[in-house]
């Protein structure tokens, strides 16, 4: 089972950024950062620290039924401030788990309080489906005697 580590090397190659903004930002730059970069949430970063993350789910849950305006409201308004966070050494099933039973899309990846990376559950459910493939193989191998 790969760790988180090796997981984000792996996506490192394919020059993934970690897209972000700051709280005091207004909810329509995000919006427009999310549409732009094709994502559908941001970690909320202030001094190199995850202090939240905003999604397109709480803008429309939190602004949009609420009657709100993106234009006025700043970030730290609607971000979600308890962030549940990894580190490099959590396995790709650890995380998996996690994101399972609180319901996550998006996973930070912080090491010494620093933030490293973003997996998303479809990073951890290509992983799993790639390590469960390749245990298939070997179990066929072994069945066939090679």
């Amino acid at each position: 089972m790969k760790t988180v580590a090796q997981l984000l090397k792996l996506k490192d190659q394919n020059n993934q950024e970690v897209h972000q903004i700051k709280p005091g930002h207004m909810v329509l730059e995000a919006l427009m950062k999310m549409a732009e970069k094709n994502v559908g949430a941001l970690l909320v970063v202030e001094d190199d620290k995850v202090v939240g993350i905003i999604s397109e789910r709480d803008y429309a849950r939190k602004l949009v039924l609420h009657g709100r305006s993106s234009v006025g409201t700043p970030v730290r308004d609607i971000m979600v401030k308890d962030v549940i966070t990894v580190d490099t050494h959590q396995t790709v099933d650890t995380c998996l788990g996690i994101m399972s039973d609180k319901r996550l899309r998006h996973l930070p990846v912080v090491e010494n309080g620093k933030l490293i990376g973003l997996l998303s559950i479809g990073d951890l459910v290509k992983e799993a489906i790639a390590e469960q493939a390749e245990l298939i193989k070997q179990l066929e191998q072994y069945i066939r005697g090679e």
